[in-house]
């Protein structure tokens, strides 16, 4: 199944930006009335991560009749960074994603969502009025552990520096050894997908170290509570959690199946936060409860 690349133009205080998305399935944002009422799906990445983790999910998903979206958040992979890091937070994001599901040109999508791109999803699903009609949480719930919070502070915003990009699949594998059993052709892909060309001509990874900046400073680390939020959500929501996860704790993770929505769970054994979503398992597990 075949990817385009595609992008949009995004808002913050600071004027526009550009929002860079894959598209699978389609033939790009001015599909016929046909293609736009196909099911649509948006998968958004985790914090310091970008569209193309989900190359795999997406395309199994489009393969399987689905449109499948797969944007890079503002400040990661193709997209734009902003000039501040104090731009960056949930309210931008939450209307960036706004403006790519208008893009789409369809009332309704499924989201898939990995660590901070569940949580936008999240808030979204709790809107009067949501677009989401069916929702996947990728390791992450309505409560966020401080510590858990502190270890992804401990190298988000990090800028570090490459000569080979079998330097930067070794980083990778060991920041990310939560998203669990990768083959070294998937941890190859990753890299790839990951690099930026630094100015000093080294290889660098392809985020705005400036996300980092909500984790510095006295107290600006906290646990996050959004039960409010999570209890607002009316649509179908699936939960996957890894085994091993910091960030979902298990207690959490059963805690959604008996309130709000009332989650479908599922274990990923192998991962911790957060899987990676390019095992037979987990895909099967997603196409079940979004392909209709």
């Amino acid at each position: 199944m075949s990817m385009t690349e595609h992008s949009l133009l995004g808002l913050s205080a600071a004027g526009f930006h550009r929002i860079a998305y894959t598209l699978w399935g389609g033939r790009g944002p001015s599909e016929t009335t046909a293609q736009t009422t196909a099911q649509t799906i948006v998968c958004v990445h985790g914090l310091a991560r970008n569209g193309r983790d989900f190359d795999v999910l997406a395309g199994f998903l489009a393969a399987h009749g689905a449109r499948v979206a797969c944007p890079d958040v503002v400040g990661r992979g193709g997209s734009d960074w902003l000039p501040s890091g104090a731009l960056y937070g949930y309210p931008q994001y939450l209307a960036d994603m706004t403006a790519l599901i208008a893009r789409l040109g369809v009332d309704e999508v499924e989201w898939v969502g990995t660590s901070m791109g569940g949580l936008i999803g999240l808030m979204l699903a709790a809107q009067p009025k949501s677009p989401i009609r069916r929702l996947v949480l990728n390791d992450v719930g309505p409560f966020i552990p401080k510590a858990a919070l502190e270890r992804i502070g401990g190298y988000v915003g990090s800028d570090p520096a490459f000569d080979k990009l079998a330097e930067v699949e070794s980083w990778l594998r060991r920041t990310y050894a939560g998203f669990g059993a990768l083959t070294d052709a998937q941890w190859r892909h990753l890299a790839e997908c990951s690099v930026r060309r630094r100015p000093d001509g080294r290889l660098g990874i392809n985020y705005d170290p400036a996300i980092g900046d909500a984790f510095k400073g006295e107290g600006s680390i906290q646990d996050v509570d959004l039960w409010a939020v999570y209890d607002r959500v009316t649509c179908p929501v699936m939960v996957l959690r890894g085994a091993g996860s910091d960030l979902l704790p298990r207690e959490t993770a059963e805690e959604m199946t008996r309130r709000g929505p009332k989650a479908r769970l599922v274990e990923i054994s192998d991962a911790a936060h957060a899987p990676g979503l390019m095992d037979g398992d987990s895909i099967a597990e997603i196409s079940r409860f979004l392909v209709h």
